[in-house]
């Protein structure tokens, strides 16, 4: 376990059979009453839950700290929160007339879905159990071994103290129960202490890379792959080595087949249980995705639910709400704000913040294992000079290699269709220190400068002839027959109304539905793809000491597609926040006369 992870679980109070019997930190800025508060229990309706058919992950965090708080970070738990999910959702439904109805929300929402929430429900509407997505019971409460893409796995309904599915058969759970009172367990409704599943049922399919299938190779409607996560794995170097993909996103190191952690299978009331040296899987699912939310909606942290996802949306918490410096200033009217009913107390805001930096410091947490996945999938070669050495006024030609050095995936790998961006950013800067040659540079808005920028389009930055970009396009067929870049599949009517056009073919005879196809571009694992430049002699205008910078840069979402789906400013802002630069390189090199 990394030591800053180890730091983060230590202040939350679940690091260790000692610190799980402290509840929460001591932090002298707060005062008593936000202590105690703080130490009250974390969510209003734990008793409910107890009788609840889709026991909440707040309960199995009582004997599993740690794994929650991976969890709490996880792309899993994000599932149903994020923003950008719900507006490319709703987008595309509006573009099929409904007809792809619950198909997206299934996988992001399942027990929501199975308990027959509407799939337009607002999140702030759905029950507690629907805003936590992929949780604990969606994998281990599933009831069979499906193995198909596109799935809608059922899962079984019972209380907490119902057995769950897992790896093994539940080691230590006899010992908890011959001693219950020992260790503080309730068995039923009825009991006081931690409830408690009374047994486990070996569940192989959950340890093995098909159990990802259903939710990680999706087609939609009208039959384009917008996930191609399993096939790409299926065909890969790491398959025929049997590496799973639980071995590389669920080890000890992000996406390295590098083994496993070892930690006690549970610690119940600070009682460590089992062998201290067991196979830990890590919950937070490695993976290069990252959220946009809200941080005192996500992570998913129990004390947070003490506000309403809607309070928590007019907090601002970018403005320092909260902070002690900004409430000291507020109070000597060096800042004013306007408060809505729910933050007008100090004490909330500062209560709030509290639980609001928790979240900050998991997300900078997660953002390393974002850096470090990346990093450790790939690496960047060059410069390379092919046409002996620089000299003033030839044309200067250099390449960079991009490797994928991943045996499971391309480079992107094949999730959320066209989205997924990494690209090459390149600058030659001369003995003055002045940029005479970029590209892979980005518009107004964070674009890169190709055909679907705003501002190369208005003309104030010209189009980037030289863009190294891996990222995979849609492709569809214009009336007249030419082959166009588009957001999504959707084909374009005589009229310019954008729609989902149903094919006529079956889109198995010919591996594509008609008139969509996907261009792929991103590297196969282990293999690599030159980028090739070429700055004209004319910029080569003295001898002396050049130097070249190289960066591969990383994003989820373009920012024109988010505008496509009507994205909001923050949501955009947060998007670029979180676009991380992978193998920064400069070179120095001489330039003869």
């Amino acid at each position: 376990m990394r030591p800053l992870l180890f730091a983060a679980l230590a202040l939350l109070g679940f690091a260790g059979a000692a610190a799980a019997q402290a509840e929460t930190p001591t932090d002298s800025t707060l005062s008593v009453a936000q202590r105690s508060e703080l130490r009250a229990p974390a969510d209003p309706h734990a008793a409910v839950f107890k009788e609840s058919e889709f026991p909440s992950a707040v309960q199995c965090a009582e004997c599993h700290q740690k794994i929650f708080w991976q969890w709490a970070s996880s792309n899993h738990a994000y599932a149903s929160i994020s923003p950008m999910f719900h507006r490319f959702e709703q987008r595309l439904n509006e573009l099929a007339s409904g007809t792809i109805n619950t198909f997206c929300v299934r996988c992001h929402q399942q027990i929501g879905t199975q308990l027959a929430e509407p799939r337009e429900q607002p999140l702030w509407e759905r029950s507690q159990i629907a805003r936590e997505g992929i949780t604990c019971v969606t994998c281990h409460r599933a009831a069979a071994q499906f193995g198909k893409v596109n799935g809608e796995r059922h899962i079984t309904p019972g209380t907490i103290y119902e057995p769950m599915k897992g790896a093994g058969n539940g080691p230590g759970i006899a010992t908890v129960l011959e001693d219950a009172d020992r260790y503080g367990v309730a068995t039923g409704p009825q009991d006081s202490g931690s409830p408690m599943h009374l047994g486990a049922i070996e569940f192989d399919q959950i340890s093995k890379s098909e159990f990802c299938v259903s939710c990680h190779q999706v087609a939609v409607h009208p039959g384009i792959k917008l996930e191609v996560v399993w096939e790409q794995y299926r065909a890969s170097p790491a398959a025929e080595k049997g590496i799973t993909c639980q071995d590389c996103h669920m080890g000890k190191d992000p996406g390295l087949h590098n083994g496993y952690e070892t930690w006690p299978v549970a610690i119940v009331n600070g009682r460590p249980v089992g062998d201290p040296n067991r196979k830990h899987s890590n919950h937070a699912f490695f993976g290069p995705g990252y959220p946009i939310a809200h941080p005192g909606i996500f992570p998913f942290n129990p004390r947070a639910l003490n506000w309403s996802i809607t309070e928590w949306l007019r907090f601002d918490w970018r403005a320092g709400w909260g902070s002690p410096d900004w409430e000291d200033r507020l109070a000597r009217g060096d800042v004013s704000a306007e408060f809505p009913d729910v933050w007008r107390e100090r004490q909330e805001r500062e209560t709030a913040r509290y639980v609001l930096d928790q979240n900050l410091r998991l997300l900078e947490l997660k953002r390393q294992d974002r850096i470090a996945v990346m990093e450790n999938s790939s690496r960047l070669d060059g410069p390379f000079f092919d046409d002996g050495g620089p000299k003033v006024g030839r044309d200067l030609n250099f390449r960079f290699r991009v490797n994928n050095i991943d045996e499971g995936h391309n480079l992107p790998s094949g999730s959320l269709g066209a989205q997924p961006e990494i690209w090459l950013n390149v600058a030659l800067i001369d003995p003055d220190g002045k940029t005479v040659f970029e590209s892979g540079y980005v518009d107004s808005i964070g674009d890169m400068a190709d055909i679907h920028s705003t501002d190369v389009a208005a003309g104030t930055i010209k189009h980037d002839d030289q863009l190294f970009n891996l990222q995979t396009k849609f492709l569809v067929t214009s009336v007249k027959g030419p082959d166009r870049e588009m957001y999504l599949p959707v084909n374009f009517d005589i009229d310019q109304i954008p729609h989902i056009r149903p094919s006529g073919v079956p889109s198995s005879v010919l591996n594509h539905p008609p008139f969509i196809r996907m261009e792929g571009r991103s590297i196969p694992p282990l293999g690599f793809k030159d980028a090739e430049y070429k700055v004209p002699g004319e910029l080569i205008d003295r001898p002396g000491t050049w130097r070249i910078q190289g960066r591969l840069r990383s994003r989820a979402e373009p920012m024109y597609f988010m505008r496509f789906v009507l994205a909001t400013e923050e949501m955009e802002r947060t998007m670029n926040e979180w676009m991380i630069d992978i193998h920064p390189v400069a070179v120095e090199f001489e330039v003869t006369e």
